[in-house]
């Protein structure tokens, strides 16, 4: 189909905001990894000028004029539906600019990077109180972007702020699925817990483990799960995550050289993310409809490499020498039916990011249910440790020793990300339900885990999720991919057999 000129007006407008929010993504892992503590402010400015400047390339008066004269030129969306869905997706990103003042766009990147810098001292030192003043910016400014976002998207406050990480999906949609995954987890865990007591105790490798040794593992490790490192990058963060471009991807994890697990998992979670945005369809990039379907999405796909793929008995049978190979010594610890008792232990504890993939949910329905309270004025963020705690308690039935281990762990508030959390709940069950249907549609894939070999895996995600980039939204690219929306049975399946079974 002949593009408009109006349409072609607007993909080269939307490559050029891409280009500079590529530009601050690049300066949002520099901050992260590699610049000294003594750049923070000026980083702030920079990031705040560059996102002041996409929001105002998108917000341009003519944007409004060539959207009205390419939907009215589109003679038939069926005709080129990677370019009817783009255009809707172009229609929807101007929507939520032109509601947000372009000053509020700016005062956020700037607090944000303030306050996350400020939390990472408070973190420290578990002292909530010296970032307090800091968040109740953040907190401040959020609630005014969910209000201006909330009228123009037609959508509640908090709704508004869940819409830019996951489309489609609202709290009314998720607050009954973690309703029942409560009731599930009330019942499961004790079961769980009683069963893990029966086995033998896992025996923990011996250290110490040489951080070279750790890097030079998670680099080989992340290849064979199919990252290509002329595209890609392996660095060190506080906190590891994901960053950088497409064509530049940049995985971060952290060391220590008393247990090699945190690192080893933490790449391989990155890599699954890092490989679902080499996997994006080039002929669409830098344009909406090329970019990841969202952050449940994007979840689904590091959660697939990392727990329902790295963790399975097959590949931990292949994983074991491997780790064997690199540290030495004893060789029973690196038993595959060891490392299962090691890797796949439920335990109550406090920190999401090292918690277990049943206990997980419980973590991110806490901070679901919070995140709405301090946005919808329900909540004060003076309020926040207490509040934590309590509902940690409820949720897990022990209490958070101190802030650091409580409301300070995460990065996600302090850095303004409101509406975030849920999609790592529901990313963890889309990879159960992709899992499934990829095992029904590839004889083998298993057998493949167990030589260490991703690929039939990774070619199956490249055609039904990788490959189809933003054309569906979540609950379509599931429906295509494994022939229904997200169904949470599929996850309490899974946990069923690989913890009560």
């Amino acid at each position: 189909m002949t593009q408009s000129a109006a349409y072609q007006r607007l993909t080269a407008r939307f490559a050029r905001i891409a280009t500079i929010q590529e530009a601050a993504a690049m300066l949002g892992w520099d901050a992260a990894a590699m610049m000294p503590e003594g750049g923070a402010a000026a980083r702030g400015d920079q990031l705040a000028v560059l996102a002041g400047l996409a929001h105002a390339e998108l917000v341009a008066p003519q944007v409004a004029d060539d959207l009205a004269d390419a939907e009215a030129a589109q003679p038939d969306p069926g005709a080129d539906q990677w370019a009817a869905a783009n255009l809707r997706l172009m229609r929807h990103a101007h929507t939520r600019a032109s509601a947000l003042p372009g000053a509020l766009v700016e005062a956020q990147a700037r607090e944000n990077s303030a306050c996350e810098k400020i939390w990472r001292q408070a973190r420290s030192r578990a002292d909530f109180a010296l970032v307090r003043p800091a968040l109740e910016t953040v907190v401040r400014l959020v609630r005014e972007q969910a209000q201006a976002l909330a009228p123009a998207l037609e959508l509640a406050p908090y709704d508004a702020l869940m819409d830019g990480y996951q489309r489609g999906i609202g709290a009314a949609d998720v607050a009954p699925v973690f309703a029942d995954y409560e009731t599930f987890l009330a019942r499961a865990l004790p079961a769980a817990e009683a069963r893990q007591a029966a086995l033998p105790a896992p025996v923990r490798p011996a250290g110490p483990f040489p951080v070279a040794a750790q890097e030079a593992l998670c680099r080989r490790l992340s290849e064979r799960l199919g990252l290509d490192f002329t595209h890609a990058r392996l660095d060190r963060s506080a906190h590891p995550f994901s960053g950088g471009t497409a064509t530049d991807v940049r995985i971060t994890t952290r060391y220590d050289e008393a247990d090699f697990a945190q690192a080893v998992l933490a790449v391989v979670h990155e890599t699954g993310h890092a490989l679902y945005e080499r996997g994006l369809p080039a002929a669409h990039a830098r344009q909406p409809v090329g970019e990841a379907a969202g952050m449940a999405a994007h979840e689904s796909q590091s959660l697939i490499v990392e727990m329902q793929a790295a963790r399975s008995d097959a590949f931990l049978a292949w994983l074991g020498p491997e780790l064997h190979a690199a540290f030495g010594g004893d060789l029973a610890p690196y038993a595959p039916g060891n490392l299962a008792r090691l890797w796949r232990r439920v335990e109550r504890g406090f920190i999401r990011v090292d918690a277990d993939e049943m206990t997980y949910p419980a973590h991110v329905i806490l901070r679901f249910r919070l995140e709405q309270a301090l946005v919808g004025g329900d909540l004060a963020v003076a309020d926040l440790p207490g509040a934590w705690n309590d509902g940690f308690r409820a949720l897990l039935g022990v209490t958070p020793p101190d802030d650091a281990r409580g409301c300070l762990q995460d990065i996600h508030w302090y850095d303004g990300a409101f509406g975030y959390f849920p999609s790592y709940t529901l990313g963890a069950m889309a990879a159960a339900q992709l899992m499934a249907a990829a095992r029904r549609a590839v004889p083998g894939l298993d057998a493949a885990l167990g030589q260490g070999d991703a690929g039939p895996l990774l070619g199956w995600l490249r055609v039904n999720v990788h490959g189809r980039g933003s054309l569906l939204g979540f609950q379509d690219l599931l429906r295509a991919a494994t022939g229904k929306p997200l169904d949470p049975a599929d996850f309490e399946a899974h946990l069923t057999a690989r913890y009560l079974g």
